[in-house]
């Protein structure tokens, strides 16, 4: 019988078991916090500066503060908002195509009712027609859309095929 690969032999996999959060740099802890809380209908479950030692030492950016905000997903996913504190701080072009580029997908139940409802806490619509219908591969008659919001951050919204 064959022994396990040691973790740090090639081919060794990640023992993941879940998704615990997802972390969005931000560039106005407010700006973002009144766009989340606004879209998801709820308050941030916390709020507060993470300025530990370790903290630095993870983030490679030694002495930081971060203005943080914690709202919770469906599904048991945490949002983490972060403001770095830091005065070298750049925005991230907001074009899907640029390396880099991450999207949050949020499965809804009406792409039509919640495309809206995101434009109307702020969102910018990539496209100004809503949502569209997926015409092939395993997600045929679902429908989606993308959207910006704070700080160039791509929202997708999907609502799975009925039936």
């Amino acid at each position: 019988m064959n022994a396990p690969a040691p973790a740090s032999a090639p081919g060794a996999i990640a023992t993941a078991t879940a998704v615990h959060h997802v972390g969005m740099t931000v560039s106005d802890i407010e700006v973002a916090l009144a766009f989340w809380e606004n879209f998801l209908g709820i308050k941030a479950r916390w709020q507060t500066v993470l300025n530990r030692p370790y903290l630095g030492t993870v983030v490679g950016i030694p002495g930081v503060n971060i203005k943080a905000a914690f709202i919770d997903l469906p599904g048991g996913i945490i949002l983490e908002l972060l403001d770095y504190q830091v005065a070298d701080r750049r925005p991230n072009p907001d074009a899907t195509q640029n390396p880099g580029n991450v999207h949050l997908c949020l499965a809804v139940e009406d792409a039509p009712t919640a495309w809206q409802h995101a434009v109307a806490c702020g969102a910018r619509p990539v496209h100004a027609g809503g949502p569209v219908e997926i015409d092939g591969g395993p997600n045929k008659g679902a429908r989606g859309s993308y959207l910006r919001i704070h700080d160039g951050i791509s929202l997708e919204l999907f609502q799975r095929p009925r039936g």
